[in-house]
């Protein structure tokens, strides 16, 4: 990201922000535009460009009562069926070609010992990223401003593995997401660090389609534990894959937006932009 484009993601960031502190009031453009130091016709325009959608209708796509609505809704309809009717929609394509395959016991207990690992930085809608991936497919994926910060939070993961800083074609693949770019969806393959557990917590919430929300306890309910919601929310929260693994679809039962380890206000964004996306 410039610098020019890093001050308009921390403008929309606060705007988003303001909007989430203060969505009962529904506040109006001026008002918010004043948060950000703006005028009404420039954060209109700046917001628009963004997000694809008007100050407004963001409001309504991430206020509360929006996110009960989305719920009640997918409480009426199966989401073994959304998953499945989510090939009408482009928008919802990606959710349905991300392939897993966990790391072997050997893999996991040895810090990645023997596993070549290539990583790139790059920018997205929602701030930098760093992407990883061994031969197999993507292991790593995180917001990430500071370089430093977000290489050493990846070697963490796998103190033992060998480096090297490069972009390759599976992690390509897994990028053109957030280009709306699904032409060989089937290519987007993960290879994961997690219990079995973990996984099967993962693989569950890649059925909540593009537009959509659920909750810790649907997800619990869905790998056939009920009473799992506080380790279902525990797996979430150490899900490594940003974005592909759609982590931040997971709300409160009340509809409130918490618990996302790269923070509520990108939360908060990401669903008001895929909201966004599927509405135009």
């Amino acid at each position: 990201m410039n610098e020019q484009q890093q001050i308009n993601y921390h403008r929309i960031a606060g705007a988003i922000e303001y909007i989430k502190t203060n969505f009962k009031a529904q506040p109006n453009l001026d008002e918010i535009a004043e948060q950000v130091h703006l005028s009404p016709f420039h954060f209109q325009r700046l917001f628009s460009e963004w997000a694809g959608t008007t100050p407004k209708k963001f409001l309504q796509y991430i206020s509360i009562e929006h996110a009960k609505r989305l719920l009640i809704s997918q409480r009426a309809t199966l989401l073994d069926t959304a998953f499945e009717t989510g090939l009408s929609g482009t928008g919802r394509l990606h959710d349905l070609f991300v392939n897993i395959e966990g790391m072997t016991p050997a893999e996991y207990k040895n810090g990645g010992k023997n596993l070549f690992i290539n990583y790139s930085f790059t920018e997205s809608p929602f701030g930098n990223l760093i992407v990883a991936s061994t031969l197999k497919g993507v292991c790593y994926m995180a917001f990430e401003d500071e370089e430093e910060k977000a290489l050493n939070d990846l070697k963490s993961k796998f103190p033992n593995a060998v480096f090297q800083r490069k972009l390759d074609l599976l992690q390509q693949n897994a990028l053109f997401v957030f280009q709306n770019d699904w032409s060989k969806p089937n290519e987007i393959r993960l290879h994961l660090k997690g219990t079995d557990f973990q996984l099967k917590v993962w693989e569950t919430l890649l059925k909540v389609p593009m537009g959509q929300l659920s909750t810790y306890g649907n997800i619990a309910e869905q790998i056939g534990n009920s009473s799992a919601s506080r380790a279902v929310g525990t797996a979430i929260g150490s899900n490594p894959i940003a974005f592909l693994i759609p982590c931040h679809r997971i709300i409160q039962a009340s509809g409130k937006f918490t618990g996302y380890r790269w923070g509520t206000i990108r939360k908060t964004a990401i669903i008001g932009w895929e909201q966004a996306k599927i509405n135009l």
